[in-house]
């Protein structure tokens, strides 16, 4: 009997609950006033049948009052039938007894209509005005006024009723649709927060990677090309330990960047990184008195990749090169920046020394010369990401690295 207690908690917090409440009232006061209409008719009449009429009267409106009071407990379907069904039966017992219970069929009418489901509740309503023409009938006779007064009542209680359910629907379908852009709105904002979080913290990270990093990089570069020209060895000693303070902040300073994201990439495109990288590497070759140049390539038509591919893609050439800058001994690197349709791939190339990878000293070397950019580390990023790394090197043959990757929609 949810429609005599019609709106939930949702219609109980919009607009429309005046309305529903003031229609919920009317018709309690009109089944309840009705009812009272009979019963003091009958006694102001001295109706013979007056104790049976009230004591009907009173049947009816404590069966109404039970269940207006188990409303808000959602019953069944099965369960409001059988409630109509026995206030409909305790109402046609009045109307036996009395011609004013026809008053009443106006509000079962209503009742009817909001309790169950148009397919059954206007077929009840049928069943309840021919109910009504027949109590009636059967104390005045069949005349016009027994007929058109129902007709016109249940003809009302239909379009009234109807509009009410659909009235009573869409408030339902509007509440739903507020709650969903209310929560939609909550999960836009969060999502914005995140995202200017996640753009700040990229800031930062390019920022240091551009200045404390590079900086201390060209340091630690400048440092050791001093420590070799220095023949004091009280000099040495001292360019050595702040060359290798300046190591330990470098790895520091990348655990930072790490942690606060991958390396943001400059105009938010791979190849403008790359770009820079090699102009940076290029500058600190120079800095430090190295012969090394950089020259950057891409060839095949640039397609967005997801931030994961390209950060590792970015790290993957950090460590190469800073490899061919500190054991290579090259004067020229080429990185390569190719798209080959379905895979990416990165390649390094130098013309330096080169090494024995089968050799137990260039392994360890390899492995750890690059600091955070080992082999190890190349193999494992290019691994997580579907890819392969091949390493062509002998010695004094220079060295390529060539990393494929897996192209996978952003």
């Amino acid at each position: 009997m949810t429609v005599i207690e019609p709106f939930d908690e949702r219609i109980a917090a919009s607009a429309l609950r005046p309305v529903f409440t003031a229609l919920r009232l009317g018709l309690h006061l009109l089944v309840v006033g009705l009812t009272l209409f009979v019963v003091v008719r009958a006694l102001l009449a001295d109706d013979p049948a007056e104790v049976a009429i009230t004591v009907l009267a009173v049947a009816f409106l404590a069966c109404y009052g039970a269940g207006i009071a188990a409303a808000r407990r959602h019953l069944p379907t099965w369960a409001r039938v059988v409630w109509l069904v026995v206030l409909l039966g305790l109402w046609v017992g009045l109307s036996a007894l009395t011609p004013d219970a026809a008053f009443l069929a106006f509000p079962l009418f209503f009742l009817e209509l909001q309790v169950l489901a148009a397919p059954i509740a206007v077929p009840l309503v049928v069943v309840t005005f021919g109910l009504s023409v027949w109590g009636t009938a059967t104390h005045l006779g069949l005349e016009v006024g027994a007929i058109l007064g129902p007709l016109i009542s249940a003809g009302v209680a239909i379009v009234i009723g109807l509009g009410y359910r659909a009235m009573s629907q869409e408030t339902h379908e509007r509440q739903s649709l507020i709650l969903d852009l209310v929560a939609t709105r909550e999960e836009l904002a969060t999502a914005s927060r995140e995202a200017g979080t996640r753009a700040e913290r990229e800031r930062l990270a390019r920022e240091i990677h551009d200045t404390v990093a590079q900086g201390l990089s060209s340091i630690q570069m400048l440092l050791h090309a001093a420590e070799r020209d220095v023949t004091d060895d009280q000099v040495r000693e001292k360019l050595r330990l702040a060359r290798e303070t300046a190591a330990e902040n470098l790895s520091e300073t990348r655990r930072f960047i790490r942690e606060l994201t991958p390396p943001a990439l400059d105009a938010q495109t791979l190849p403008a990184a790359l770009s820079r990288l090699a102009r940076a590497t290029t500058t600190q070759a120079e800095q430090a008195a190295s012969p090394v140049r950089v020259d950057f390539v891409v060839s095949g038509d640039a397609v967005m990749l997801p931030m994961a591919t390209d950060a590792a893609l970015l790290r993957i050439a950090q460590g190469a090169l800073a490899n061919v800058l500190q054991h290579a001994d090259a004067t020229v690197a080429s990185l390569t920046l190719s798209y080959l349709g379905d895979e990416v791939a990165l390649d390094v190339v130098d013309d330096g020394v080169g090494f024995d990878p089968a050799g137990t000293a260039a392994r360890a070397a390899v492995d750890t010369g690059f600091g955070d950019f080992g082999l190890r580390a190349i193999r494992r990023r290019a691994e997580q990401l579907g890819g392969t790394l091949e390493l062509e090197t002998a010695p004094g043959e220079g060295t390529a690295l060539s990393v494929r990757i897996p192209v996978v929609a952003p």
